[in-house]
């Protein structure tokens, strides 16, 4: 944990959570990725783990610059004040490029999990019987994941808390999505879309003084569920950050490899050539969720077609993908010099 950060320092770490907002969001793609090969991970676990029983005495107690300093407090509202304006803008600029240039993004994002692969595990030098069974047993789970069928949506607020346990996985765990688990929980749209837009729309009314929302029990219901899905993401990244801390600190190479065959496993998930299948009815009439969106039945993942001009486009976006994370290798390298 680090006691002073210069300027460049702060702003770089609101830069990183944009990131892994805006990988948080995309079905697929981990935003712990983002934290374990931008060289924080560590410190964001550790960080986590220390909102606790002491840390909730210090804020009782008004001892705030204590609880600040306890908590490690300048990380983490940095970090997470990046992933709140993502979740409002670059998520929404995401959002706009899968609507139009789906196969692009997803080749980009491809690209940047195989470079994730090759940054994490070209320093790792500890394979062996018990390092080589975990990475297995990773990559099998990756890989179970990656072809589970999504489940119908569900707004019960006991799930809807769970779903928000669930979802902060994507953060804590890397190459575990948490949008993604959330589509196969089949509320990726009520939780991640619906409810975001709703509070988007919510404060864009007030600032203009516009308070009518309050008699529309639609909105009203869908900021409540919001509500409980933060608190159940809240309550996630407490007690995972704890499991996780204990695991790194007495069982960290074993950890790491089951981390690398994760997110191995996880590339069938990001896959760039894959149709969307929707379930229907006998009738082959689309099937709707409560707002009225298509409801996913799964994924058919195909082999590219490499006489088309936008095959080769996809693999440049994967190439440039692996860059970016290179570039992210050559930073690191570099700050530490």
């Amino acid at each position: 944990m680090k006691n002073s950060r210069t300027l460049t320092d702060k702003f770089f770490l609101v830069i990183k959570g944009l990131f892994m907002g805006a990988a948080n969001k995309v079905p697929g793609v981990s935003g712990g990725i983002v934290a374990f090969v931008g060289g924080f991970y560590e410190e964001f676990i550790y960080s986590l783990q220390k909102v606790n029983g002491k840390a909730f005495k210090l804020l009782i107690s008004g001892r705030l610059k204590s609880f600040y300093q306890y908590t490690n407090g300048q990380f983490l509202t940095l970090l997470i004040f990046g992933m709140l304006v993502s979740y409002f803008s670059v998520s929404k600029i995401l959002d706009y490029f899968l609507e139009r240039n789906e196969l692009y993004v997803w080749s980009a994002f491809f690209g940047m999990i195989l470079g994730s692969i090759y940054f994490i595990g070209k320093d790792f030098g500890y394979w062996g019987k018990r390092t080589i069974s975990a990475g297995l047993i990773g990559l099998a789970i990756g890989i179970s994941i990656s072809f589970l069928s999504p489940a119908t949506q569900n707004d019960n607020l006991i799930f809807i808390f769970f779903c928000g346990i669930i979802s902060v996985s994507g953060m804590t765990l890397p190459g575990l999505s948490g949008s993604f688990i959330l589509i196969l929980l089949g509320n990726y749209v009520l939780l991640l879309v619906d409810s975001v837009n709703a509070l988007y729309d919510s404060f864009s009314e007030i600032f203009i003084g516009d308070y009518s929302f309050i008699d529309n029990p639609t909105r009203l219901n869908t900021l409540k569920i919001l509500a409980v899905f933060t608190a159940g993401s809240a309550t996630g990244l407490v007690t995972l950050s704890h499991l996780l801390s204990y695991v790194l600190k007495h069982y960290r190479h074993i950890t790491t490899a089951v981390i690398i065959g994760f997110i191995t496993g996880s590339l069938g998930v990001v896959w760039p050539w894959k149709r969307t299948l929707f379930k229907t009815d006998i009738a082959g009439n689309l099937l709707l969720d409560t707002n009225q969106n298509p409801i996913i039945k799964n994924y058919e993942r195909f082999l590219p077609n490499l006489a088309s001009s936008e095959t080769w486009w996809a693999i440049f976006f994967i190439f440039f993908g692996v860059l970016i994370l290179l570039g992210l290798d050559w930073y690191g390298k570099n700050r530490k010099r």
